[in-house]
């Protein structure tokens, strides 16, 4: 239960990616991810009581937290470029299906079952809706994309990054911090390499800390302490509500009115963790 609600509150915490997103979307991407993940790794000081020695860890591992902090921003910000946006974040919520059907092969006393199976690809079903909804962006008129590729990549990377930090050698949640740190600066060189500089406003700055203290931030060491504590074929089911919560809360702020499908994702969803759960 202890882990649901770290879970949840990781997934709560998503959700507000897409308003804030929207907000900031005049900012290049990797800049704003950059500075979003080193005010994130910000919350690991208290953590770790203010020593940055309790983000020390072997090698392998701090490689493991760069590879899936960064390189999953890295791929999908790729894939947008490459690929139209709404099929590509579709792809990319592969994600939480990844966790549910390799779980066994990542994590030996893990077995999978069908239901988790149909289970996971209900919850895909109810995130495509969410995503796509009534009315919303079309479809490409078809063709293949390299950003399909990558959003692809991009999926696998979070999935194997969430499962992997439970075979690595036990390490503290505060190490996180250093994770983001890593993957920021990484972000940031970027941003140099690929993006045009901008000036931000103070109004800018604001929303920016805001992004890293929730989503770019405290979500990344909600999950990892749910991922250590839980069972991580009913996490990735879970995580089908991260495009559902986003889009309520986009519509909310947005002053748009909810619409059907947001409710029909939302059964789904639920429907899919409670039975692929049990």
């Amino acid at each position: 239960m202890k882990a649901d609600l770290l879970a949840l509150a990781a997934i709560a915490l998503w959700g507000s990616l897409a308003p804030l997103g929207v907000k900031l979307a005049h900012i290049p991407p990797f800049l704003l991810t950059g500075i979003g993940l080193l005010v994130g790794s910000i919350i690991a000081l208290p953590l770790a009581h203010f020593r940055l020695s309790r983000w020390k860890v072997p090698l392998p591992t701090l490689l493991v937290g760069i590879y899936g902090l960064f390189g999953f921003h890295f791929l999908l910000f790729m894939a947008l470029r490459n690929a139209p946006p709404v099929e590509a974040n579709l792809i990319n919520y592969l994600w939480p299906l990844g966790m549910v059907v390799m779980a066994p092969l990542f994590l030996k006393d893990v077995s999978l079952h069908a239901r988790h199976i149909v289970a996971a690809l209900i919850g895909f079903a109810g995130a495509a809706i969410a995503i796509l909804g009534r009315g919303g962006p079309a479809l490409s008129d078809g063709g293949f994309h390299l950003g399909y590729v990558i959003a692809l990549a991009s999926a696998f990377v979070w999935a194997s990054y969430s499962l992997l930090t439970r075979r690595l050698p036990a390490f503290p949640t505060a190490a996180v911090g250093g994770f983001a740190a890593a993957s920021g600066l990484l972000s940031l060189g970027c941003h140099v390499l690929l993006e045009p500089a901008i000036a931000l406003s103070t109004s800018d700055m604001v929303l920016v800390g805001l992004l890293g203290l929730g989503p770019l931030g405290g979500a990344f060491f909600l999950w990892d302490a749910a991922i250590k504590l839980g069972d991580t074929r009913r996490i990735g089911l879970l995580a089908f509500a991260t495009p559902i919560l986003s889009t309520v809360l986009l519509l909310i702020t947005s002053g748009q009115p909810l619409q059907w499908n947001v409710a029909i994702a939302a059964t789904l969803v639920v429907g899919a963790a409670f039975w692929g759960s049990r």
